[in-house]
């Protein structure tokens, strides 16, 4: 694909994993597109064949892959699931966008570093997976990365369901409803986060590949970094709540798979294509001001 979102063909956008929340924050971005939806249940992308056929079918400029295998812990008890997913299925998407000259954006997570740091990671720090979950995703940007023109975002700690969300809940869903409802809220006090709201990243998905940006790796969090015990007590003071916060550390929880701790990411490569991602502070107040008004 060009880098452009012109009439014609080059509109036609594949987006896999249609039904999650980043997903629809991805297609609201590319509204003006002519957009092909894609479930999990229209499309395994882990069936070669399948993806093959979908994508010479449609005959997209742009496969965009929001389809993952999330389940940290689970991914422990089913490694060929999470691989399959994560990883292989990313191979035959990248085959598949290079048979028919689409571009593919694809999403990994910062779990694919746990590296101890005093700064916020930049890309070319080194990959130091350390659970089934982060080779398997670690492999999937390997793969994505070999088609030509593709661009793999680290994304961490999605957010900006809407309340009456039913998919899968991150981090900041569950812990902004134990907020609302006045519950206690386990949170961690030693692992530092970038949140990532689901708008800005798509909206900067559509900056990268509508402007002639480099393609390849890019950090694309919100700015700033806090711990979660930080997040939540902001969430709070926007909700105008008292926050029941019992403090955690990792090592506190038996947890199958390793967290790193310090999860920092810098955004300074996607500043660099003129796309400043906003605050993590901001987006929050975005997002919790938009929730409100819907429920």
């Amino acid at each position: 694909m060009s880098h452009d979102v012109g009439g014609g063909e080059s509109r036609r956008v594949i987006v896999t994993g249609a039904n999650g929340q980043l997903a629809t924050a991805i297609i609201a971005a590319f509204r003006d597109c002519e957009i092909a939806a894609v479930t999990r249940s229209m499309l395994d992308v882990t069936d070669h064949a399948a993806v093959a056929r979908v994508v010479a079918e449609t005959r997209p400029s742009l496969i965009i892959n929001c389809t993952a295998f999330n389940d940290v812990d689970g991914a422990e008890d089913r490694p060929l699931d999470a691989l399959a997913v994560n990883a292989f299925a990313l191979r035959s998407l990248a085959r598949a966008a290079e048979a028919v000259g689409a571009v593919l954006v694809h999403y990994s997570t910062d779990f694919v570093i746990h590296t101890e740091s005093d700064r916020p990671h930049e890309e070319d720090v080194r990959p130091a997976p350390r659970s089934t979950y982060a080779v398997s995703k670690l492999l999937g940007e390997w793969f994505a990365l070999a088609a030509p023109g593709a661009f793999v975002l680290r994304v961490e700690s999605l957010f900006g369901s809407p309340a009456a969300w039913t998919g899968r809940r991150g981090t900041l869903d569950r812990i902004v409803e134990g907020l609302e409802q006045g519950r206690d809220v386990r949170v961690f006090t030693d692992r530092i986060v970038s949140p990532s709201y689901i708008h800005d990243v798509a909206a900067a998905t559509r900056h990268l590949v509508t402007t002639g940006a480099e393609p390849g790796l890019y950090h694309c969090v919100n700015a700033g970094h806090a711990s979660w015990h930080e997040v939540a007590r902001e969430a709070a003071a926007i909700l105008r709540v008292e926050p029941k916060l019992v403090p955690i550390t990792v090592d506190a929880i038996p947890l199958k798979a390793p967290r790193p701790r310090y999860c920092a990411l810098s955004t300074r490569k996607l500043v660099a294509t003129g796309f400043p991602m906003p605050s993590w502070r901001d987006a929050l107040r975005r997002w919790l001001g938009a929730r409100a008004a819907v429920t």
